[in-house]
């Protein structure tokens, strides 16, 4: 497994497996309407590249060349040193390998190199990779219902201390 920063020229791939993984892993708690609305509104390669440009840090982990999954990050509160782990998707072939704990992992120990305290992360209360953060150590912070465009984000906003 390999893990490197993603870059413009991944913007396309990153895209792609949005497409792969929001599908089976969101239609199961979301409707249709709203998947198919995120994915446009959050991964098209054109907000991919806007989100890159206003300090979006993205992963791509690759097996064999082929990338898997895809994580990003960024600094949302400086003067807390809170950096808020902002995607975490990896396709259904590869869940339950080790790869979203890697790519976590791997947040954690540049969140620290960079002298962050927290890593805080959004997740849909009705999405099973809820007890995958527990798992690894993050506690429910708060839960918050989001306006979103004209949905409502019903999430629990998790922490863990670095």
């Amino acid at each position: 497994m390999d893990i490197r920063k993603a870059n413009q020229q991944d913007v396309q791939t990153i895209s792609t497996l949005a497409e792969e993984i929001w599908w089976p892993t969101y239609s199961g708690f979301l409707a249709d309407e709203q998947v198919a609305f995120m994915l446009m509104d959050m991964y098209s390669e054109a907000a991919l590249q806007q989100q890159m440009k206003q300090g979006f840090n993205f992963l791509l982990a690759e097996r064999k060349a082929a990338a898997v999954a895809f994580a990003a990050y960024s600094l949302t509160l400086p003067e807390e040193q809170i950096f808020k782990l902002e995607k975490l998707y990896v396709l259904p072939s590869e869940q339950g390998k080790g790869t979203g704990k890697l790519l976590i992992d791997q947040v954690i120990e540049l969140a620290r190199q960079a002298g962050g305290k927290v890593l805080e992360l959004n997740v849909n209360r009705k999405n099973p990779a809820f007890n995958f953060y527990k798992k690894l150590g993050f506690e429910v912070f708060k839960k918050v219902d989001i306006p979103y465009h004209h949905f409502v984000l019903n999430d629990y906003v998790m922490r863990k201390s670095l």
